[in-house]
């Protein structure tokens, strides 16, 4: 039996048919998924639902209707899991006069676990916060507060893991790290959800996707298993050769071919058969003696992928 790829074999997490409205306004509808161990995409436009998603599964708002459960539990009523649970929000939860040692050392006594000047260090270290962290939190710059929340997150050694826009504000370099470390934690059989609108950053974060537009679910598995599941969308390829009008014209008469446009150095194809052109390039290239340099699909990123989510609504 074959697992709908919106639900995972050991969850962590359970969303069960759950609704969120505010007044008149729908902000989560009939969502059903799971989580589990390793790094979850959680993806969506701004406006879409995943805060209050991220907010309904840490126990922080109630469900209007359906059913959340974390590690087991329902959050709202057994606050124990909290010792278990690290929440980043996407705004500065953060008091601007404290340090950000003094920060991560304040998380771990509030969650009454070890607040050691080690323990701390080892957490300020994990986001290479080092040099900034005996400075005052309102003078950081957007993605130090950023890395200083994952840090104070970090500290209490959470199971799951919830990070809502983590890198919103950081450079390259520090985004780098970030996602780094999100999938050793991953790795380590962490529960991480990682939200963002990004989806450069999602598509680099993890393998797994839950798409949500609306409030709804939209898609979930893997970038390639919901494009490839868009069969009404026709994959685009763009095949870089040094022959390109002789190659367009011989794979013109190949089924695997709906349209095809030959460029410089290069032949743009539509097709729904992305594994028969893969067989055809080459026969057909070899046949007429025409090199090919690179077979590149145009579409499998994500941000065609969302683009599809989007015009389906």
């Amino acid at each position: 039996m074959t697992l709908d790829p919106a639900f995972v074999e050991h969850p962590s997490i359970e969303i069960d048919v759950v609704s969120k409205w505010f007044g008149q306004k729908v902000a989560v509808s009939n969502l059903s998924c799971s989580f589990g161990p390793g790094v979850t995409g959680l993806l969506g436009p701004n406006g879409a639902g995943k805060t209050t998603l991220l907010r309904l599964i840490a126990g922080l708002t109630d469900v209007s209707d359906g059913r959340v459960t974390i590690l087991g539990v329902n959050p709202r009523s057994h606050h124990a899991v909290y010792r278990s649970v690290s929440l980043v929000p996407d705004e500065d939860s953060v008091y601007e006069d404290m340090t950000g040692r003094r920060f991560v050392r304040y998380a771990a006594q509030l969650a009454d676990t070890d607040a050691s000047p080690s323990a701390v260090d080892e957490a300020i270290t994990l986001v290479d916060m080092q040099a900034p962290s005996d400075r005052l939190i309102g003078g950081y710059s957007k993605g130090m507060r950023q890395r200083i929340k994952v840090a104070a997150a970090l500290v209490t050694h959470p199971e799951v893991l919830i990070l809502d826009e983590p890198l919103n504000g950081t450079d390259p370099v520090q985004r780098a790290h970030l996602i780094e470390l999100f999938h050793e934690l991953g790795d380590h059989g962490k529960t991480v959800i990682v939200s963002s609108h990004v989806l450069e950053e999602v598509e680099r974060v993890s393998s797994r996707v839950i798409a949500i537009v609306d409030g709804r679910l939209a898609a979930a598995g893997s970038v390639e298993a919901i494009r490839a599941a868009m069969n009404d969308k026709p994959y685009v390829v763009r095949i870089s050769t040094d022959r390109p009008r002789e190659l367009g014209s011989a794979l013109f008469a190949t089924p695997s071919v709906s349209s095809i446009e030959a460029i410089p150095d290069a032949v743009v194809i539509r097709t729904q058969d992305i594994a028969g052109l893969g067989r055809d390039v080459p026969a057909e290239a070899q046949r007429i003696g025409a090199r090919v340099l690179s077979f590149q699909p145009q579409d499998e990123s994500l941000e065609s992928v969302f683009r599809y989510l989007v015009e389906r609504r």
